[in-house]
């Protein structure tokens, strides 16, 4: 993004942001109105909404666990403004009914209110806790392909993984779990599609996450492509990382393996990013062998057709995330033609998964995180 744009953008979010923390507040002002603890209850509201944008800044700046400990405070608060937003919508809709019906004012008594607004809280705090036990769970998601084409032995099994999103929430660990349920697929190919990084490589380095890439085992490699997260702040040093890590990246080319064909294109986000518009698939595809089994890698999962017409065999994708958090998923279904899952179009198989790991905070709830194991069977 360029320098207007950013700002922009930032503006609109902080403006979001800031209307709908203010509606929270005054949602939860009978609590705060309580004299023995509504003075720190306040305090500890207002700390909250700030932990995450104040904790993305010293990250920045300064870096350390202070910073890091605000960023994840914060990300889990994210998902609270999103539950208790409709929870406390359905209660300004139901709270009428009750008074109708039970004769209950459940807004202008003030110990009913403190108790609504309690038994919401105490609602919005299950479902995060049931979203992040989710995200903390991925699942290893198997399907299967047949092809007329040449395959080696006859079958080859691909794990794919995308949007892991490492960084300050998902960490060294979650990537060393990553690797152990990759590994245990005994995989010939691994394929990453995109958003390995969430922002700056920084905690990436520091946490020296990259010996965990080198103990990926695969026949003939691990192959990546660039997400739009790989090009939020200094694309080419994650790039880089990846590469000197065991990861070869695609960046708009073309590598043939054991008789495959593996097409990787610059993520989207590369046109403002780069100032140059990324090749077209029947540009990259136009000198390859297509009597091979061809599979294209790219991250955002727009115009499905391209790869009907170039002829590929499969199309891999992720970004979409399905939402991650319901309800945002009736989004994700109206803006994309695979928000999640398998489909085929002519005669190209197309997957979407919903991804590994997860932005902003660590909570999933609608989909399940995984990895994905593919026989192409020959």
């Amino acid at each position: 993004m360029k320098i207007p744009q950013i700002v922009i953008f930032l503006s609109i979010v902080l403006g979001i942001y800031t209307l709908v923390n203010l509606y929270l507040f005054y949602q939860t002002r009978p609590v705060f109105g309580l004299p023995s603890i509504g003075t720190a209850m306040k305090f500890i509201f207002w700390f909250i909404v700030l932990s995450y944008p104040l904790g993305r800044t010293l990250e920045a700046i300064i870096g350390g666990q202070i910073p890091t400990l605000l960023v994840k405070l914060g990300s889990i608060w994210l998902a609270f403004m999103l539950y208790l937003t409709l929870l406390f919508l359905l209660f300004q809709l139901t709270a009428p009914l009750a008074t109708w019906l039970f004769k209950i004012d459940l807004r202008n008594t003030p110990e009913l209110h403190r108790l609504a607004v309690g038994i919401i809280y105490i609602a919005a705090l299950t479902i995060i806790f049931a979203g992040y036990l989710n995200a903390i769970n991925p699942k290893v998601n198997r399907f299967e392909i047949s092809t007329t084409k040449p395959i080696p032995d006859g079958n080859i099994t691909i794990v794919m993984a995308s949007d892991i999103h490492l960084g300050t929430i998902i960490g060294k660990n979650d990537l060393a779990k990553l690797v152990e349920q990759v590994n245990a697929q005994n995989p010939d190919i691994v394929l990453l599609v995109g958003d390995i990084f969430d922002g700056d490589i920084t905690p990436i380095v520091n946490g020296q996450m990259g010996a965990q890439f080198e103990r990926i085992n695969a026949k003939y490699g691990v192959f990546a492509v660039t997400g739009n997260h790989e090009f939020f702040s200094n694309h080419q040093a994650k790039i880089e990382y990846l590469q000197n890590h065991g990861v070869n990246v695609l960046n708009d080319a073309v590598v043939t393996l054991a008789n495959i064909n593996i097409v990787g294109r610059y993520d989207r986000q590369s046109n403002y990013a780069l100032g140059q518009t990324r090749k077209s698939l029947s540009e990259l595809m136009l000198n390859i062998d297509k009597s091979r089994f061809t599979i294209v890698l790219d991250h955002q999962p727009f115009n499905l057709n391209e790869s009907v017409e170039s002829r590929a065999d499969l199309q891999l994708s992720g970004h979409t995330h399905h939402g991650q958090m319901w309800p945002f998923n009736y989004i994700t279904k109206a803006v994309y033609e695979v928000s999640m899952g398998y489909t085929k179009k002519g005669d190209t198989h197309f997957y979407v998964s919903p991804g590994y790991g997860t932005w902003g905070p660590r909570v999933r709830l609608g989909n399940r995180p995984e990895i994905v194991v593919i026989k192409v069977k020959g």
